[in-house]
């Protein structure tokens, strides 16, 4: 299967504006920067916020990567991607780029740095399609930054480099970084 045949469906809008109620209250207890640290995000890298829900991650790491950097947030809800939109405007963010989409990144060969994909894996229809597509669009030496609460660690690790295109490079405190394989 492609990646553009698979057909994730996004939730409810009530639900959605729910899980971004809860967001705000996570986020202040455990900032996303502190996850995003484990990546290691330098000035200028292009990162790829998939799945990004109303764009937690999204708005740290376009304050990160810079004036010279990109973020590309993806996800399947419209609300996800007007929420994006939303704070990047009222935060004067240029560098973020919203990408609406039924999991195809559409981005170009080996033009991102990091990967975010948090709380997502598990609820994909096809993942070894999407990791297809995210060992594709990412660097050489490129970075897939992993979390995702629903699954245990040896789910996490043998979904990522079962195939391998992906090989564990670090267990940090929050996340899973995981390196391309060439």
């Amino acid at each position: 299967m492609k990646v553009t045949e698979i057909m994730d469906k996004p939730m409810n809008n009530f639900h959605f504006t729910f899980m971004s109620f809860g967001y705000k209250f996570r986020d202040f207890f455990l900032p996303r920067k502190k996850i995003l640290k484990e990546a290691e995000i330098k000035q200028g890298f292009h990162v790829l916020d998939y799945g990004c829900g109303p764009g937690s991650y999204s708005i740290v790491a376009a304050e990160l990567v810079g004036k010279m950097g990109k973020v590309y947030a993806l996800d399947i809800h419209p609300l996800a991607v007007q929420r994006v939109q939303d704070v990047a405007f009222k935060r004067g963010l240029t560098n973020i780029e919203t990408i609406r989409s039924n999991c195809s990144t559409g981005l170009e060969k080996n033009s991102i740095d990091v990967v975010l994909l948090n709380d997502t894996f598990h609820g994909l229809s096809n993942p070894n399609a999407v990791l297809e597509d995210l060992h594709r669009v990412l660097k050489p030496n490129g970075i897939l930054l992993f979390t995702d609460h629903h699954m245990k660690e040896n789910q996490i690790v043998s979904g990522i480099t079962d195939r391998g295109l992906f090989r564990l490079s670090r267990k940090g405190k929050r996340a899973y970084r995981f390196l391309k394989v060439e």
